[in-house]
């Protein structure tokens, strides 16, 4: 993936927009990763208005986008749902049909079901719009409660900062996790948020200094390979263990469990890319014990096995400066 195209319209979110500008077009070569062909695209150059008052200026038509290897589209206002430029969707059926990556933010992704290129295909949106689409738009499977869905090259994200889960989501599968973690530590916001985790949470706990789950986490990460229960992390949070698996996920928005998976997948995944150890060793460095059972949840995680994942990001992966 070289060259990404944000597809902006009369009336579009500045915060959206914004997201999508700062995973993809900001320069990062000394941090010694790849820059992309970042391009700002819109049906009619020349002033496009926001829905903040302001407008900015956009200087290159759809052509750009029918020619990126990934097309952003951004929010619209609601009175613009089920209105749509034909122009915008002959540009996003055309990336689909050519393999291209496709990404919506927020309620973005009513251009692409205006575009029929969700029709059968699981999508999620902001929840505030969630049953909008579902009725709109029965050929949808629309799940509400995730931050992000990818369905083959189409990505669809919930509101505001899911969609830069779902930019960080897509930057691991073309630049690795190495580099996508460094791009995430610059933005400094975590990099291992995963798409099936909530949008939102009901009734949230308050957070109280002395119950902090940052320790218990660090201390997770720094012990991937011990087998860790639910009662033991809970009794170094000084916490029941019904009250802590309670709290995990209302703070954190995944299991232990399944936090812990995701976590031990990302240290595998780093370890493939900046070391020659074998599988047998690099399992059990990343607490999953052997490499058949890697295999099996890399694959099921991250859609390819680790030795062409290796391949993959061994090739390509530039060697970074430190941090710090």
């Amino acid at each position: 993936m070289h060259t990404v195209a944000t597809i902006v319209q009369p009336g579009f979110s500045p915060f959206e927009f914004g997201l999508a500008c700062e995973a993809f077009g900001l320069d990062r070569a000394s941090d010694g990763i790849p820059n992309f062909d970042f391009h700002i695209a819109a049906t009619e150059p020349g002033l496009v208005p926001s829905n903040m008052g302001f407008s900015i200026t956009v200087d290159e038509d759809l052509a750009v986008a029918d020619a990126a290897d990934l097309v952003i589209v951004t929010p619209l206002p609601r009175s613009r749902w089920g209105v749509p430029d034909e122009r915008i969707s002959g540009v996003v059926q055309r990336a689909v049909a050519r393999g291209a990556w496709v990404l919506s933010i927020c309620s973005g992704s009513f251009v692409l079901a205006d575009a029929g290129v969700l029709d059968g295909r699981r999508a999620t949106t902001h929840w505030m719009y969630a049953d909008t689409m579902a009725a709109r738009y029965p050929k949808i499977d629309v799940d509400p409660g995730v931050l992000f869905v990818q369905d083959g090259r189409i990505i669809t994200s919930a509101g505001t900062a899911a969609g830069l889960d779902a930019s960080l989501h897509l930057m691991r599968q073309e630049l690795g996790a190495e580099a996508t973690n460094r791009i995430a530590r610059r933005m400094v916001v975590a990099p291992q948020r995963d798409g099936g985790q909530a949008q939102f949470i009901d009734k949230p706990l308050p957070v109280a200094a002395s119950h902090s789950l940052a320790p218990v986490t660090d201390w997770m990460l720094e012990n991937l390979r011990a087998d860790l229960s639910v009662e033991q992390l809970a009794a170094r949070a000084h916490m029941s263990p019904r009250t802590f698996a309670r709290r995990f996920k209302a703070d954190l928005g995944a299991t232990p469990a399944a936090w812990l998976a995701r976590q031990r997948i990302i240290h595998a995944q780093r370890l493939l890319e900046r070391t020659d150890l074998g599988l047998d060793r690099i399992a059990w460095e990343s607490g999953f014990g052997s490499a058949a059972v890697l295999r099996q949840n890399f694959a099921r995680v991250v859609g390819i096995t680790p030795t062409s994942y290796r391949a993959r990001f061994r090739a390509v992966t530039v060697e970074l400066p430190a941090v710090g």
